[in-house]
C-alpha cells in the first residue's frame, strides 16, 4: 500500500513538474514583446494599427506592445534609432531618408495609400479673401520638422505658388489639445495635421480647408498618384533577427484592414476606444468616411505608390530622382503576403 501510492505520489508530482516546465516555458516565451514609437496614436492615421490591438489580433499573436508616444514623426524615428523602440509607424518617406542617408531600415506592412494630411486656413483669416496669393506673413502649424505634415505644408506652398518668406513653420506637436489651443488663440492662421482634428475644426467653421490628401484622386491632384505613407518600418538587422516579431505585426495589421472594408458605423464605434472620438462621434465618423478609401486594401507596398513618395522626396529636396535601389531596399513586401497567404486571401 504504501509502496503504490509512492508511486502514484511521484507520478503525480512529476506530471505536475512536466506541466509546470511547459508553463514556464511558455511564460518565458509569450507573450512576446515589441516596442513600437508613433506620433498622434489616436488619430484616423493609426487607425488599422489601433483596430489590431482592440481586435486581438496583435495579442493573438502573442504580441504584447508597448507604445512609445512621441510628439511628431521625426521623434518617433529619432527613437528607433536610438534603440528606445523596436519599430516606428510613421510615414514612407522617413524610410526614403534613412535609406539615401546609408541608415539601412525598411518598411515591412503598408497602412496608408494618401497621407491623410490636410491644410486649413482659420477662418478669421480666410474672411474677405479670394485667392491664396493674398495670403501674407502665414503662420502654419505642423507637427514638427521634418516630419509629414511639413512635407505636405511645404508641398502646397509650393503648388499655390506662395513665397517661401511669405510662411513660418510652427511646431506644434502631435497632440488634439495643443494642436486645438494653438488654432484658436491666435498662434496659428492655418495647420496642417491629420484627421480627426482638422475635420472637426472644419466642421465647427473653425478653418477653410485648402488642400487635403484624404483620398486617392485628392493625392492623385496634389501629387500625381497614390503616395505610400502610413507604414511599420524597423532597423533590417531587426527583420533578419526576428523576423517572427515582424510577421505577427504585419498579420495583425493585414486583418485589420481587412476588417476594416465591410466594418459599419457601428463596428467602429464599438472597437475604437471613446477618446479617440473628440467627444463627437457622429464627426468621428464623418472624418474616417472622408479617408476611408485611401487605407490600403492588403498591406502590400504598390509600386506607383512607392515611386510617387521617391518623386516627391526628390521634388521636397530639390534633387534629381536618382537610383532606384535605394527606393527597392526601403520596403519589403514578404510580410504582408506571408499575412495573405495565411489568411487564404
Amino acid at each position: 500500500m504504501f509502496v503504490g501510492q509512492g508511486r502514484r505520489n511521484f507520478t503525480a508530482l512529476a506530471a505536475a513538474a512536466l506541466v509546470g516546465s511547459h508553463a514556464s516555458l511558455r511564460a518565458a516565451t509569450y507573450p512576446h514583446r515589441v516596442s513600437i514609437a508613433l506620433a498622434a496614436h489616436h488619430s484616423l492615421y493609426h487607425l488599422p494599427l489601433v483596430l489590431a490591438e482592440q481586435l486581438g489580433y496583435l495579442k493573438n499573436e502573442g504580441l504584447q506592445v508597448d507604445w512609445l508616444d512621441c510628439d511628431a514623426g521625426i521623434q518617433a524615428v529619432q527613437a528607433g534609432l536610438a534603440g528606445q523602440a523596436d519599430v516606428v509607424a510613421g510615414a514612407f518617406e522617413h524610410v526614403l531618408d534613412l535609406q539615401t542617408s546609408g541608415m539601412p531600415w525598411r518598411a515591412f506592412v503598408l497602412q496608408s495609400r494618401a497621407p491623410q494630411i490636410s491644410v486649413g486656413l482659420a477662418s478669421r483669416r480666410a474672411i474677405g479673401m479670394k485667392h491664396v496669393s493674398e495670403l501674407k506673413s502665414l503662420k502654419l502649424g505642423i507637427s514638427s520638422v521634418g516630419s509629414a505634415t511639413h512635407w505636405v505644408a511645404q508641398h502646397w506652398v509650393k503648388q499655390v505658388g506662395l513665397p517661401a518668406d511669405a510662411v513660418q513653420f510652427v511646431a506644434l506637436g502631435a497632440g488634439t489639445a495643443n494642436v486645438m489651443e494653438a488654432m484658436r488663440a491666435g498662434t496659428v492662421d492655418a495647420l496642417c495635421h491629420v484627421d480627426p482634428v482638422l475635420h472637426y475644426l472644419e466642421q465647427k467653421n473653425e478653418l477653410r480647408l485648402m488642400a487635403d490628401t484624404r483620398t486617392l484622386s485628392s493625392s492623385q491632384r496634389m501629387f500625381g498618384g497614390p503616395l505610400a505613407s502610413a507604414c511599420l518600418f524597423s532597423k533590417v538587422e531587426f527583420l533578419q533577427k526576428r523576423p517572427d516579431l515582424a510577421q505577427s505585426l504585419s498579420l495583425g495589421v493585414v486583418r485589420a484592414l481587412k476588417w476594416l472594408k465591410t466594418a459599419g458605423p457601428t463596428d467602429i464605434l464599438r472597437t475604437v476606444p471613446s477618446h479617440h472620438w473628440m467627444g463627437d462621434r457622429a464627426l468621428y465618423l464623418g472624418a474616417l468616411e472622408k479617408l476611408r478609401e485611401s487605407y490600403s486594401l492588403d498591406g502590400l507596398f504598390g509600386k506607383d505608390a512607392v515611386q510617387t513618395a521617391w518623386r516627391m522626396r526628390a521634388l521636397r529636396m530639390a534633387l534629381e530622382p536618382g537610383s532606384m535601389s535605394a527606393l527597392e531596399r526601403s520596403y519589403t513586401n514578404q510580410f504582408a503576403q506571408q499575412a495573405l497567404r495565411k489568411m487564404g486571401s
